[in-house]
């Protein structure tokens, strides 16, 4: 109680934040989990944020972002996964594990940080900032490299909307190939759904089963980077016992966070059918606000003077990474159809 005491004037700066983005966001048509990270970053760069505030933004960067990711769980009906089919699973699964372990590799090559890759190639292989946000835990990133990986992919998720679509008529895509290549390469789910609206109500809906699809990927992918990280730190362990602190460092690594759990959960109860549509939707609506909350605390972690300590390489690695998730997901399309 008394740690909640010492959040709640953070909080009610991040309650300003959350009503000022959706407010925003009814005036423009962008995410309010994008406007959340800016008007963050631009409080804290502003000079606005007393120290007082420290507890409660990072309440929102911590637990009520990963209750938003929760929640998402809920957005997933299983029928709607089987009916893409096996033919259509396997390759969202390939994509998915070719932006993986695609963009990692590029990030060796261009010499960016282990972390960074990291969650550039969680967030671009999945579901965006939400990704981002949910392997950070299992990553040595800092606040300045979060943001810079929740910024990219935001970044990349918004040229989609714009050069997706100008593409697909060039190609001449037929709406439900459209869908399928959107669901399968655009990031947030946000984002696919500007996207895909631009072809109409087919695209869209076939997007969208694409996209939850690769969601659903986001646990088993936590889980393997966390058994890996584990396994890592106990052969460092066994490697060096001298090593101060590298004996205890591996059991209390997590193999998925228990967030991640709950998120299984969520989709399990969506399964039951228990969960009327009025509770779906007030669901989803409280998912978006504790994102956003959670966001806009990340974006409150930004200093733009120790951001650029990162230089111009982790910008075009986004730019590259964007360029081959969304060739794998077109040739994933043309597959499929």
């Amino acid at each position: 109680m008394q740690e909640f005491r010492r959040a709640l004037p953070g909080l009610g700066v991040v309650v300003v934040g959350v009503a000022i983005a959706f407010a925003v966001t009814a005036v423009v048509d962008v995410s309010t989990l994008v406007v959340g990270v800016v008007l963050g970053a631009i409080a804290a760069n502003a000079g606005v944020l007393r120290p007082t505030f420290d507890a409660g933004i990072t309440f929102a960067s911590k637990r009520l972002l990963r209750a938003g990711i929760v929640l998402l769980g809920l957005r997933l009906s299983m029928d709607e996964v089987r009916a893409l089919g096996i033919e259509g699973a396997v390759a969202v699964v390939i994509v998915v594990l070719a932006t993986f372990f695609g963009v990692q590799a590029l990030a060796r090559a261009m010499g960016v940080s282990q972390p960074l890759g990291l969650l550039l190639a969680t967030g671009y292989s999945i579901c965006g900032a939400s990704a981002v946000a949910a392997m950070e835990p299992l990553t040595d990133a800092d606040e300045e490299e979060t943001a810079y990986a929740i910024g990219l992919v935001t970044l990349c998720g918004t040229m989609s909307i714009f050069v997706f679509p100008l593409v697909g008529r060039a190609l001449g895509m037929s709406d439900e190939l459209f869908g399928t290549w959107v669901g399968a390469g655009v990031h947030d789910v946000g984002q696919v759904t500007a996207t895909a609206s631009a072809f109409g109500a087919t695209a869209l809906a076939t997007a969208t089963l694409v996209k939850l699809t690769r969601v659903v990927l986001l646990a088993p992918m936590v889980f393997g980077v966390g058994y890996a990280r584990r396994r890592r730190l106990a052969g460092t362990s066994a490697d060096d016992p001298a090593v101060d602190g590298a004996n205890d460092a591996a059991p209390n690594v997590p193999l998925v966070p228990l967030f991640v759990v709950l998120f299984l959960g969520a989709i399990a109860l969506r399964a039951t059918g228990w969960l009327s549509d009025d509770a779906l939707g007030a669901a989803k609506d409280l998912e978006e606000i504790l994102l956003t909350a959670g966001m806009f605390g990340l974006g409150a972690g930004v200093r733009f003077a120790r951001l650029r300590r990162l230089g111009g390489r982790p910008l075009v690695l986004g730019v590259v990474s964007w360029v081959l998730v969304s060739g794998a997901a077109m040739i994933a399309a043309y597959v499929v159809a």
